[in-house]
């Protein structure tokens, strides 16, 4: 890495920080009491009349699930939302004119995502620890499976922003894609109370895998094999960066 793309990675990934903090009411805020709610609603009131999920008391069950929605919805959020608030105002034109490699462009805003995502899941989990306890049975395998998580979702984020066309175009894929694939990965159930039909339709939802692997990291159970979930998390990783830097390349969506 050469000065100059060392000095934009930075300055890139600084931006992106400082905006994160700079309207803290907007994207640290809301999700801590999001997560709130549902942990009095769900792991609380709920949680008393389930018992037992997967061998652990609900609310530990559904800790790491809720934990990793935030992951998911904020490392995917902040970046469609800054990235095309960039193409928006036009000064992404200015980057891309600029002697920074696209790489840089990238990978500097999923920084400013994974920043958001360390902070929000962070505040998450100190919250939860007002309503359970919290044992981690391999912090190595919670630590990489956030990072690969909030990457992988940061990088679609990137792809929707680049093709939307106007602010509605952004709300799209959460409301009807994210949300459904993630209340439908685990956070709340294990798979096995499913039929048969239905464990085998669930495997095909890659937020299955990773909201499993981050529970294994916790509470060191899981629905599906952890070797399986890693390469889920990977496959998409270089598919989704193989695409993002295709897109930012030939300007698709950049470019009028």
């Amino acid at each position: 890495m050469n000065s100059v793309a060392l000095t934009a990675f930075y300055t890139l990934g600084r931006k992106e920080v400082v905006r994160i903090l700079r309207i803290w009411s907007q994207t640290i805020l809301p999700p801590a009491i999001t997560m709130t709610l549902y942990f009095v609603i769900f792991g609380n009131l709920i949680g008393k009349r389930i018992g037992q999920m997967g061998g652990f008391d609900y609310m530990s069950f559904i800790v790491p699930g809720l934990v990793m929605m935030s992951v998911i919805t904020n490392s995917y959020g902040n970046i469609v939302s800054s990235f095309f608030g960039a193409k928006f105002s036009k000064h992404i034109e200015e980057m891309l004119v600029s002697p920074m490699p696209n790489w840089v462009i990238l990978f500097g805003h999923v920084l400013g995502a994974l920043s958001r995502v360390i902070l929000v899941g962070s505040i998450v989990t100190v919250i939860s620890l007002f309503f359970t306890e919290i044992h981690i049975y391999n912090i190595w395998i919670v630590i990489s499976t956030v990072i690969l998580t909030s990457v992988v979702f940061a990088l679609a984020g990137f792809v929707n922003a680049c093709l939307a066309t106007k602010f509605d175009d952004i709300a799209i894929i959460p409301a009807f894609i994210l949300t459904p694939l993630t209340y439908l990965g685990g956070v709340f159930y294990s798979i096995s109370l499913l039929p048969e039909f239905w464990q085998t339709v669930s495997k095909f939802n890659p937020v299955l895998y990773m909201v499993n692997a981050f529970r294994y990291g916790f509470l060191g159970v899981s629905d599906v094999n952890i070797y399986q979930a890693y390469a889920v998390m990977l496959t998409f990783l270089v598919v989704l960066t193989g695409i993002c830097l295709t897109m930012l390349n030939k300007g698709i969506g950049l470019r009028t």
